[in-house]
């Protein structure tokens, strides 16, 4: 039995052995291989500088269109709102002020309208009984107790709420 054991014991050695001999060849092969490329590097730098230099420009070349693209495309879609914002009047949001104005104006115009709705209706030119239709409008905004009211103060002298105006 210790026959087979050395027998074994040999066996593994010898691929222990390979093995160690398979990777120091590995390791003779990786520096002579290095030594080469670094004997070819020192023989030719001025051509791999250059080759380098052309992939840089290259690849420089790229990203700057890809950078003009997007910047090009950017600009387009500002123009665009642009335009939008031209088209709806909105340079800059609407601000209170603005607003007030613009209450300001109708409420004017709502008085205007009133007063030539008069003058027709004194000229006979539209029933007297009629309220103009910024009236109406105007008045469609009051509160329900509002109208609740008027309507029970009419009622109260006997006359109908659209007699009263």
């Amino acid at each position: 039995m210790s026959d087979e054991k050395s027998k074994v014991t040999d066996k593994a050695s010898e691929i222990a052995k390979n093995i160690w001999l398979a990777g120091v060849g590995a390791y003779g092969k990786a520096v002579e291989d290095a030594q080469g490329k670094l004997e070819k590097a020192g023989v030719e730098p001025p051509k791999l500088f250059r080759d380098l230099v052309k992939a840089g420009t290259a690849l420089e070349d790229e990203a700057r269109e890809a950078l003009e693209s997007t910047s090009r495309a950017r600009s387009s879609v500002e123009e665009r709102i642009n335009r939008v914002r031209e088209n709806f009047h909105m340079q800059r949001p609407a601000r209170i002020e603005d607003v007030a104005a613009l209450n300001k104006k109708v409420d004017q115009l709502s008085r205007k309208v009133d007063r030539l709705s008069k003058a027709l209706a004194e000229h006979g030119l539209i029933p007297s009984g009629r309220k103009p239709a910024a009236a109406r409008k105007a008045g469609a905004s009051s509160t329900p107790k509002k109208k609740a009211a008027t309507r029970k103060k009419a009622t109260a002298r006997g006359k109908s709420p659209a007699s009263k105006r």
